[in-house]
């Protein structure tokens, strides 16, 4: 549902704001190996969210990056909406360009239905959130070995 670059930026300020719950900041190393991430491409990433001020970042030795308290606060539809634009609540299930309500394709209904859920969802829930289950243990940003 979501592009790469989308499910990569949210990974990784999900695992920032877990990180920054100590006030640490974050190297883009640690951030990719924690999240099973390419470094270049989610550095990209993680550079659009940070001009959308969805992120903070420092250079330097004690560099990183970072969430300030209102930025933890903000909403994944932030982020989705900073990566991959509003066309995810409007398009079509199959892709199609002519689908609307009066021209439906044959999942509009159903899939318009997932789209608003979806919507609901990111407007709901907070960055701070997620963070906060990451660090307890309730989920998880990369595959378990068993």
């Amino acid at each position: 549902m979501f592009s790469k670059s989308c499910e990569y930026g949210i990974r990784a300020i999900i695992y920032i704001a877990a990180e920054n719950e100590k006030g640490k900041k974050v190297g883009i190393a640690e951030i990719c190996e924690n999240i099973e991430a390419p470094a270049h491409f989610t550095a990209k990433i993680l550079q659009i969210l940070s001009r959308n001020r969805i992120v903070n970042s420092q250079k330097g030795v004690n560099g990183g990056f970072y969430l300030d308290e209102y930025q933890r606060d903000l909403k994944l539809i932030e982020i989705v909406t900073a990566i991959d634009g509003k066309a995810i609540f409007t398009g079509c299930g199959l892709g199609l360009k002519q689908c609307s309500e009066s021209n439906p394709c044959p999942l509009h209904n159903k899939f318009k239905a997932i789209r608003n859920d979806l919507k609901k969802m990111l407007e709901s829930t907070t960055i701070d959130e997620l963070g906060k289950n990451l660090k307890k243990g309730k989920s998880v940003l990369k595959t378990i070995k068993v």
